[in-house]
């Protein structure tokens, strides 16, 4: 998976600025700062014009990969589903709004909401550069999530690595809020760390308490199987560029964000049997995946004796849908 190209091209745009050096210390340091502390609604985690341009080097590529990953997994389900609008949350630069496009052509209203100006104005200079005129177009509401913030109804709302930073009482008000101004969909993702997936668990059994019908990755309404001492995530793999290499000392072409997330939405559409929850084993003569499935969490074994099934199999990746 690549970024698009006007996102990619508008990125590295901002940063010719700042020399290949200077980004690489940024991006160490905010990359440190992530790691120690969780960024929280009551502080400004990025400071700096300089820093805002070594985020969105470091982190758009894994964002938009993580987002785009989670919206094929959602037409893969509902491929009905043709939304005309979409409002996402707690937005920081938008790259949702990239990702969403790149899987809905159809959607022309886009509204984003975002607490830090800075963010905002970044996330406007990379818009200016599409000429997809709804990205160019966008409605961007600066907000802080802890207000009582009304908003009218969109067809699609994303969240996106952004309820990690309310309290937890402040959180629960904010996923019904968000439930609210969904006309069908809301989505919210996390880190694909253990705390991610506890909130993503905890957002999913409010939505359900509410009347929300699982669309993905779970392939049922019922409690999820998954125990304490585990956590459901998954990965996306985005090719990294020279740029992106060079500012995180990266070796390898590719980069993996693992991720948690949950889509609901206001009518059932789920059909799916099952999914695989962790790579698939590739072992001689056969392969094993891990599966949740509608009765629970099973592993299952393909042989090759079981030719058509196993070829299949092994087309199939850590987070595909399976019969």
């Amino acid at each position: 998976m690549e970024l698009p190209l006007e996102l990619l091209n508008a990125i590295e745009n901002e940063a010719k600025s700042i020399s290949i050096n200077k980004l690489a210390s940024l991006v160490s340091s905010i990359s440190k700062r992530y790691r120690d502390e969780r960024p929280s609604s009551t502080n400004k985690f990025l400071n700096e014009h300089e820093e805002i341009i070594a985020y969105i080097v470091y982190r758009i590529p894994a964002t938009y990969g993580a987002i785009y990953t989670v919206l094929n997994h959602v037409k893969e389900i509902y491929s009905d589903f043709h939304p005309k609008s979409l409002l996402d949350v707690g937005a920081g630069p938008g790259p949702a709004m990239w990702a969403a496009t790149a899987i809905w052509g159809d959607i022309n209203k886009i509204t984003l909401i975002e607490r830090d100006e800075n963010m905002i104005n970044i996330g406007k200079k990379l818009s200016s550069k599409s000429t997809h005129d709804p990205i160019k177009n966008a409605n961007w509401v600066k907000m802080d999530l802890n207000s009582l913030f009304e908003i009218t109804k969109h067809d699609i709302v994303i969240a996106s690595y952004s309820i990690g930073e309310l309290i937890e009482e402040a959180r629960q008000k904010v996923i019904k809020k968000l439930w609210e101004s969904t006309n069908d969909i809301l989505i919210i993702i996390e880190p694909g760390t253990k705390n991610g997936f506890s909130r993503i668990k905890k957002a999913r059994e409010t939505l359900l308490s509410l009347g929300a019908y699982s669309i993905a990755p779970c392939p049922h309404d019922k409690e999820c199987p998954i125990t304490d001492d585990n956590w459901c995530h998954f990965s996306s793999r985005i090719q990294r560029t020279s740029l992106h290499r060079r500012v995180k000392n990266g070796q390898l072409p590719y980069e993996d964000e693992k991720f948690s997330y949950i889509c609901v939405s206001k009518s059932p559409h789920n059909n799916i049997n099952s999914r695989i929850i962790r790579h698939p084993q590739i072992r001689k003569g056969h392969i094993i995946i891990e599966l949740c499935t509608k009765e629970g969490l099973k592993q299952v074994t393909i042989t090759k004796s079981d030719r058509d099934r196993y070829k299949k199999v092994r087309n199939l990746k850590w987070g595909s849908t399976f019969e």
